[in-house]
């Protein structure tokens, strides 16, 4: 009696979705193309190609397209969990009379008569709840998707979702972390051994319980065989193979410095591209400000759950190098320090570090360290806006005598005294003096005009003063920020920031995100042309001579702050500009360490090999 009422209004639920059409726009409003997903690994990959990276959401899962998903799994599939499944709307009647015969024979709801679609509708919206009421509501799901989606799409969408185990899911995932190779590679006997997992992943973990999991990849096989899915060669063939699994290997994460930078500026690039940016930008108030930031930070996380792959501009050999070479020149743990690595050429970020023993995601001394540059900025701020505003040739003399105004007295390194010097000499020699002389003669305003164009992030109105000329900002520069600028110096004055982020292109190969960015003039050819004669005579005859190396040409420049808390070297050769920090992270005097000059010898090993 149960099995027939039950039976009859199924039949009359049918009745009434084909001729109720409120309850159908009920369903097409709960259940959307754009819900109907399912979260996937995505991938960071090198300059070469080489994946990095492996990022996991939710869920470790290789997502398959359907052409790519091999035939033997979809018969293994199709023969144990839902034979008609090509020719019933979503749920199969004999199969749930067959299963409410059962229940009803245990007084228990044990089996369920689930078709593929209603175990699909199962994992995607609802929960493993075992009632009746449950169940009908899995019936209504499964009608509408079957409408939505080709019995293809379905197929496609359940064997990328099935759990296998030991947070795997998907086929594609199981295959690699099981066998260690790919579906398409994997034998009918492997594809009956990975079929038989998700009907109970925890007794039938290959590691845990082998023996369960080989017993129903044998049952598995019976069955291709008994429907004509195999023929006796191939099932006796299946039968006796080996299986061999392999030790499951962890993700791939490698250069934690360079991916960490990668993640974040993933989420800026996200946030210009998609507005956020300009939002945060225009926030009139802290709680404006941080909700728009919180949204930006959700929609990357939605991002990188739909499997998205993005390439680098990542050379392994110099990240690699970065690290041999502070560890060569900085033993120990006290000392610590950064280094970036940008191709001009191409404007892309080749290698940067966040510090020794750089752990993942912790704080990156690379781009999120803000600290005071010291004469590092005289060239951006001071020396070529001089020559861009008054055209002088760098043989001209400029008053390097003691400066005082408004009590504000700087000096020179050892408190030297200087009368005119030419250019030249006071910029290789790097003169506070004639530095801040120079820059009260265009004004502060004039050089900041200059330097805002870099885009420096915390550059505010306070340090429009001219003890800027030799560092003194209110919150500082990074160091990539200071590298990029730099990078102007290789480019005839032309500005363009330095990426790592090449492309970012979903699991079709559709590209998302790309960096749109504009190249803006700073300064003519000839003014750069003067700044790369004064740069390479700080590596000849001045500050920097310890960082000097036999190339066609290479140069840069010094900073020192007061107290000697931050050593920086930014300079460049023919292919590379390279940023050098070294301090310590709460700052403190590294004056016993300054004849050793750590910063020059870090930055000329990592040079001379490029």
């Amino acid at each position: 009696m149960f099995i027939t009422l039950f039976s009859f209004s199924l039949i009359g639920v049918m009745s009434e979705l084909n001729q109720i059409e409120t309850l159908e726009q009920v369903l097409e409003d709960r259940i959307h193309l754009d819900d109907f997903s399912l979260s996937s690994n995505s991938n960071i990959y090198d300059a070469n190609g080489e994946l990095i990276s492996e990022v996991f959401s939710s869920e470790n899962r290789i997502y398959l397209p359907y052409s790519e998903i091999p035939e033997s799994f979809m018969k293994a599939i199709i023969v144990t969990e839902d034979q008609h499944f090509f020719s019933h709307k979503g749920f199969d009647i004999n199969g749930m009379i067959r299963a409410l015969f059962v229940n009803a024979q245990q007084q228990t709801i044990e089996q369920g008569g689930s078709t593929i679609t209603q175990q699909l509708v199962k994992n995607i919206f609802l929960n493993n709840e075992r009632s009746y009421n449950r169940k009908l509501t899995e019936l209504l799901y499964a009608y509408q998707v079957e409408k939505m989606f080709t019995k293809e799409e379905i197929l496609e969408f359940y064997l990328n979702a099935i759990y296998f185990h030991n947070g795997v899911y998907g086929i594609e995932t199981a295959s690699q972390y099981y066998f260690a190779k790919s579906a398409k590679d994997l034998s009918i006997a492997e594809v009956a051994f990975l079929c038989a997992i998700p009907n109970n992943p925890t007794l039938y973990n290959p590691f845990a319980y082998p023996e369960n999991t080989h017993k129903r990849k044998e049952w598995i096989l019976r069955k291709m065989l008994e429907e004509n899915y195999l023929d006796e060669y191939q099932f006796q063939k299946a039968m006796t193979e080996k299986i061999n699994l392999s030790t499951p290997k962890d993700k791939i994460d490698l250069y934690p410095d360079y991916v960490t930078y990668i993640h974040d500026e993933l989420e800026q690039l996200i946030g210009e591209t998609e507005g956020f940016n300009q939002k945060i930008a225009n926030a009139t108030s802290d709680e404006e400000k941080n909700s728009a930031i919180r949204n930006r930070q959700q929609r990357v996380k939605q991002v990188l759950a739909s499997g998205i792959h993005i390439y680098t501009a990542l050379l392994p050999h110099k990240q690699e190098l970065i690290s041999a070479t502070i560890e060569k020149q900085l033993p120990g743990n006290v000392i610590q320090a950064a280094a970036v690595i940008i191709d001009h050429r191409s404007h892309r970020l080749v290698a940067i570090s966040g510090g020794k023993n750089y752990r993942k995601f912790n704080f990156h001394r690379g781009f999120q360290a803000y600290r005071q540059p010291g004469s590092a900025i005289k060239p951006l701020l001071v020396f070529a806006p001089y020559l861009a505003e008054t055209r002088v040739p760098i043989s001209t003399s400029v008053n390097a005598a003691p400066f005082c105004k408004n009590e504000y007295c700087p000096q020179n390194y050892d408190g030297a005294v200087y009368e005119n010097v030419q250019i030249e000499t006071a910029f290789k020699h790097s003169l506070n003096t004639a530095a801040v002389r120079m820059l009260e003669q265009i004004s502060a305003e004039k050089g900041f005009s200059y330097l805002n164009k870099f885009g420096f992030s915390k550059i505010v109105p306070d340090d429009y003063r001219l003890s800027a000329a030799l560092g003194g900002l209110t919150y500082g520069v990074s160091l990539l920020e200071m590298t990029t600028a730099y990078s102007t110096f290789a480019n005839d004055g032309v500005f363009q920031r330095a990426r790592g982020i090449e492309k970012v292109v979903d699991k079709h190969g559709k590209i998302l995100y790309e960096w749109p960015d504009a190249q803006i003039e700073v300064w003519n050819k000839e003014v750069n042309t003067k700044m790369r004669i004064l740069l390479n005579k700080v590596v000849t005859d001045g500050t920097g001579k310890k960082a000097n190396i036999h190339r066609s040409y290479n140069g840069g420049k010094t900073g020192t702050t007061n107290e000697f808390h931050d050593l920086w070297f930014i300079g460049l050769n023919e292919n590379y500009t390279t940023g050098v920090w070294v301090g310590e992270d709460l700052p403190k005097s590294l004056a016993p360490f300054k004849s050793k000059a750590p910063h020059l010898l870090i930055w000329r090993d990592l040079m001379k090999q490029q």
